[in-house]
């Protein structure tokens, strides 16, 4: 073999440095096929059924199965499957935004909304611009069927203790689930503090199971708060176990009822009124000390206290303000009389309760 020319050494060298230069970096890697631009799959798809309509909801994946942001908008394919036979669409494709929160409502035609209940399956299928795709979604599970009876003559009755909801009995034990909508925007910037409580969810359910053979008929929401305004909403649900689950079969909604949660209940009336003069010597201060068992209501602001003599009618003798413990001391009474007593309970809205039962004490003659 002859000696390289001149340019053939150049080319060598040229060659000798750039391997130099890259042999911090490790060795190159294989040259990557191109990217097939695959949507993720998606992995939360969740299903409710609802009378005839399934509703479902998921997120729209963000990147590629190659980690790489997806630019344009997806299409989307939903399908169903019973049992193990094959799929149907649920709905014609169409486009979603890559990352968004996704919905789709699918009505049921009507074989699958009679019989006995039977499992049905729900897939989405995200597709590039070729018509490819990554596989299915998970598998979100309702039941095909005949769905439960509507709920009627749903009534609602605000109370101190809470909003009393009523419905007509069924016909079967099916359990019944209320649905509570907050009407009621709350605060851009809520308060902060440790007396504070937290932000009401917006929604939130109650499930009314039946009590033996007995169709549930009616149900307490206390977990209200006043000066909101709520919509309530009820569905007859049948539970069925399905391979260590349980999955609802539930029935339509009922048309929504509006609740305006005002208090304007008085606290409750005390009780255990008591009173026991005390006549101090030597020409000290005679007095009746009053008694009476607590009153339990967070919004309690305090007492009032009445006084009356024989026949006459009872005037408050207590401050403006109401008195703030379970107790008070009447200083302004007279030697061999006797007195009456009665203690009203008032909150901080300004509701008063009745008057408790009286108490009577006499003052000592010296």
């Amino acid at each position: 073999m002859g000696q390289p020319h001149s340019s053939q050494m150049a080319a060598l060298a040229l060659a000798a440095a750039l391997a130099a230069a890259l042999s911090g970096c490790g060795t190159p890697a294989v040259p990557m096929p191109p990217s097939l631009n695959l949507p993720d799959r998606v992995t939360d798809l969740a299903a409710v059924r609802a009378g005839n309509q399934v509703a479902l909801t998921w997120t729209m994946p963000a990147k590629s199965t190659d980690k790489l942001l997806l630019k344009t908008d997806v299409t989307v394919r939903v399908c169903r499957q019973l049992n193990t036979s094959g799929s149907d669409p649920a709905g014609a494709e169409f486009l979603l935004t890559p990352g968004a929160d996704a919905t789709f409502t699918d009505t049921l035609p009507a074989p699958l909304t009679a019989g006995s209940p039977r499992p049905l399956s729900y897939f989405v299928e995200l597709k590039n611009h070729n018509g490819r795709s990554a596989g299915l979604s998970n598998a979100a599970v309702v039941f095909a069927g005949e769905a439960p009876a509507s709920v009627t003559g749903l009534t609602a009755e605000v109370r101190k203790s809470g909003v009393v909801l009523r419905w007509n009995p069924g016909t079967d034990a099916a359990a019944i689930r209320l649905q509570r909508h907050l009407l009621t925007p709350p605060p851009a910037k809520p308060k902060e503090g440790l007396l504070t409580p937290p932000p009401e969810p917006l929604d939130q359910s109650l499930l009314v199971n039946a009590t033996g053979t007995h169709p549930p008929d009616r149900a307490l929401d206390k977990d209200i708060r006043f000066g909101q305004t709520y919509e309530y909403r009820a569905q007859r649900v049948a539970r069925i176990p399905l391979n260590g689950q349980t999955i609802e079969l539930a029935g339509e909604l009922t048309p929504p009822i509006r609740v305006d949660a005002q208090d304007v209940f008085p606290p409750a009336v005390p009780t255990g009124l008591a009173a026991v003069a005390t006549a101090q010597a030597n020409g000290a201060e005679t007095a009746i000390d009053l008694s009476w068992q607590p009153v339990a209501d967070v919004t309690l602001a305090g007492y009032a206290i009445y006084r009356r003599e024989a026949s006459s009618e009872g005037q408050r003798i207590s401050p403006a303000q109401p008195v703030l413990g379970p107790a008070f001391h009447d200083n302004q009474v007279q030697p061999g009389h006797t007195y009456i007593y009665a203690v009203t309970a008032i909150d901080q809205l300004g509701h008063q309760s009745a008057r408790s039962a009286e108490a009577s004490e006499t003052v000592p003659a010296p």
